[in-house]
């Protein structure tokens, strides 16, 4: 499993009712192979709700596997231990995902932003400053 850094998520345009992803960005995600099409679509789309939501964080990196490694069963992703950055500080997040067939629409999401991880946990969990 890999992160997500802001520079992926600007580049991607993600799929959602009101917009659908261009056709570079769905190039690249169809070029991974499914499992990990499936991860990075839910992080993308974790990543998206998160800058929307209104706690106001922006963030920029996102580890989906920082404190639990996330269940993947077919099409749907849950992710209990993921953290992601805002502002250079880490935060506890879990997301459960699922997606069409081919893993590039997000079909059902759900998300929940859990507390600051404290900075001495930081390098055991390979969160980056």
């Amino acid at each position: 499993m890999r992160t997500i850094s802001a520079m992926l998520l600007l580049s991607v345009a993600l799929a959602s009712p009101a917009r659908a992803m261009d056709s570079g960005a769905a190039q690249e995600l169809e070029r991974l192979d499914p499992q990990t099409r499936l991860e990075q679509r839910c992080d993308l789309e974790a990543m998206e709700r998160i800058h929307k939501d209104p706690a106001k964080l922006v963030p920029d990196e996102l580890v989906a596997y920082a404190f639990e490694e996330p269940k993947i069963k077919g099409d749907k992703i849950r992710s209990s231990g993921a953290a992601f950055r805002s502002k250079g500080e880490w935060y506890h997040l879990s997301y459960t995902c699922s997606t069409s067939p081919d893993h590039m629409t997000i079909l059902t999401f759900q998300y929940a932003i859990g507390q600051l991880v404290p900075h001495s946990e930081w390098a055991h969990h390979y969160l980056v400053p």
